[in-house]
């Protein structure tokens, strides 16, 4: 059984103006799309090629590890954005983040923190921890939370150059800006249920 990549939950040009239909071109047909081949080249014909990409994940290392959870990290990735997202959260989703921040403003300003800072290549995800309450934490590389034993990836912004340079540069916070406005909370909420 091969790997695939994953349909994107939009077309290429839905998420414009804040994401350009040739960023996703190149980060979507290209850097997701390399590490299914990639993936696909490490695994034929061993014992990891029959298992779900969440069990290669959590039973592999090195460049099967890199490729298989930059899989699952950027088909997360894209179901945190919508066309039709952005706006201040609702539902359970918003209760939380108010528990845990004291306000959703004070959540973007400490993601936004967080994702500025976060060296290199890397993601920042909101995660529910096994207590139930929400917190934000940073990862390097392929780095993934769902290594993590009672972690919850609720959403997460990449920020590998390829998912920013084409538009913004090497200007960070108004690739930040542009997240706020895509961010798709009705991912949010189910993820947190």
């Amino acid at each position: 059984m091969a790997f695939e990549l994953p349909e994107l939950p939009y077309p290429q040009d839905a998420l414009e103006p804040h994401i350009s239909a040739e960023t996703l071109s190149f980060h979507y047909g290209k850097h997701h799309n390399t590490y299914v081949v990639k993936l696909n080249g490490l695994v034929g014909g061993t014992e990891l090629e029959n298992k779900t990409l969440e069990e290669v994940i959590k039973s592999s290392e090195g460049g099967v590890f890199n490729n298989a959870a930059q899989i699952w990290n950027h088909t997360f990735y894209w179901n945190s954005l919508s066309p039709n997202g952005g706006g201040e959260p609702t539902g359970k989703i918003a209760d939380a983040i108010t528990a845990a921040f004291g306000s959703f403003d004070a959540f973007k300003e400490k993601l936004n923190d967080k994702a500025v800072n976060n060296f290199g290549s890397s993601w920042t995800w909101l995660v529910k921890k096994a207590d139930g309450t929400l917190d934000i934490v940073n990862t390097s590389n392929a780095g993934t939370p769902i290594t993590e034993d009672g972690i919850t990836p609720i959403i997460t912004v990449d920020l590998w150059e390829h998912a920013y340079y084409i538009d913004y540069r090497n200007v960070r916070p108004d690739y930040l800006k542009a997240f706020w406005s895509l961010v798709n909370w009705d991912f949010a909420n189910k993820n947190f249920a």
